[in-house]
């Protein structure tokens, strides 16, 4: 296959999913209309105050966080690969009257999808990287859109959670392998395994320092890196709430990093 069919079957993917989405309980959408924020601790620790500033959120699939961060001030544009998905963003803001743009495309191409557009905060988070063939023109995207100054957040599930195979038992992909597809076929989704549906899509493994080396070389400057052995979301096998909030997998504990974060500036 080539990138240009990967990027339609995660698209046809994607566009599966949003419609099992918006009605599971992981997302929990009477919720988030009532007011309860889509943001975990880890993300608004490390954003913080966004009150009038310009945030434009990456692979914002249906736009919960990106809403959030509206909700809490920020001036927000969101971008989505799933037409279902800005569709459904587009009316989510509508009938909440929150001010928000969304737009429809590849990440690869943000700037020209956005004019060229630059804003104070870049955010992406949970489930982005791993859908990239290639993070080169990932990073000169991020890059693109941040003005002199600006930073960039990315929140994202640890490379190492995605070595294993469905049950956790085996190491059966190499940790970082940019460019080497790994086709999954599954029945229902991660937001609700029971959903009568089947998808087909490709991922690929991005190790930290793949991630960390994209950034620095469009003239990024890393800022922050952390990593964490817990996970906000209970959506891999045999987990249990170690504290509010926090998700360890029994079998491996404290053993095995499930999350990291990184901030990274625009040289201003």
């Amino acid at each position: 296959m080539t990138e240009s069919e990967w990027f339609a079957l995660n698209r046809a993917s994607w566009n599966a999913r949003t419609p099992v989405h918006l009605r599971s309980r992981l997302y929990d959408l009477a919720a988030f209309k009532g007011g309860r924020s889509s943001l975990n601790p880890i993300e608004l620790d490390q954003v913080g105050d966004v009150r009038g500033r310009t945030l434009l959120h990456l692979q914002c699939h249906f736009g919960q966080d990106t809403l959030s961060w509206a909700r809490l001030g920020a001036r927000v544009t969101g971008l989505d690969l799933s037409e279902v998905a800005i569709s459904e963003a587009r009316a989510l803001a509508a009938e909440l009257s929150i001010p928000a743009r969304f737009v429809e495309g590849n990440v690869y191409d943000a700037p020209v999808l956005l004019d060229g557009e630059r804003f104070d905060v870049v955010f992406t988070s949970y489930g982005v990287v791993g859908w990239l063939p290639r993070l080169e023109p990932w990073a000169r995207a991020v890059a693109g859109c941040l003005a002199p100054g600006g930073y960039f957040h990315l929140v994202e599930f640890h490379p190492a959670v995605w070595i294993w195979d469905d049950a956790f038992e085996h190491v059966v992909h190499p940790y970082d392998a940019p460019g080497e597809p790994i086709v999954n076929e599954e029945s229902g989704t991660y937001a609700d395994p029971s959903a009568p549906i089947q998808l087909r899509d490709v991922g690929f493994n991005h190790g930290i320092g793949s991630v960390v080396t994209a950034l620095l070389a469009q003239g990024l400057v890393l800022e922050r890196l952390a990593e964490f052995d817990w996970s906000p979301y209970d959506i891999f096998p045999d987990m249990e709430e170690v504290a509010p909030g926090k998700f360890r997998m029994r079998r491996f504990g404290r053993n095995l990093p499930m999350v990291y974060s990184l901030v990274a500036r625009r040289p201003g």
